[in-house]
């Protein structure tokens, strides 16, 4: 079972970029599947998690109105597509499945590496 993020980089402030998390070793369709960002000195926060059931989503007040999470069931597949890039979005953020959207870290069983996001002029 493995979770695989991919698509940080370095952007501008109000760019984008999209995230993708790709699974191997299980379906995607039957977990709920979380985005979660740590910058350098905090806690881990969830930013976002899509539910399997009913396509449910959940956003961080934080960044309302500028993401959107999504999952392609075909590709296995679940993307954070993230516009109007702030500063304050720069982190490490991963990918974390399991059967419900836990709102903290330690409900989550499976996790990816990683992936640097870094918004700066």
């Amino acid at each position: 079972v493995q979770l695989q993020a991919s698509g940080g980089g370095l952007v501008l402030p109000g760019g984008s970029l999209r995230l993708s998390c790709a699974a191997s070793g299980f379906t995607l369709d039957y977990y709920a599947i979380a985005w979660f960002r740590q910058a350098p000195g905090k806690e881990r926060e969830r930013v976002s998690c899509i539910v399997s059931s009913d396509g449910s989503t959940y956003y961080a007040d934080s960044v309302k109105g500028r993401f959107t999470i999504s999952r392609d069931n075909a590709k296995n597949t679940v993307y954070l597509q993230m516009n109007s890039l702030k500063a304050e979005d720069t982190a490490v953020y991963y990918c974390a499945a399991d059967r419900m959207c836990w709102r903290t870290s330690s409900g989550y069983d499976y996790w990816g590496q990683g992936t640097q996001v870094t918004v700066s002029s």
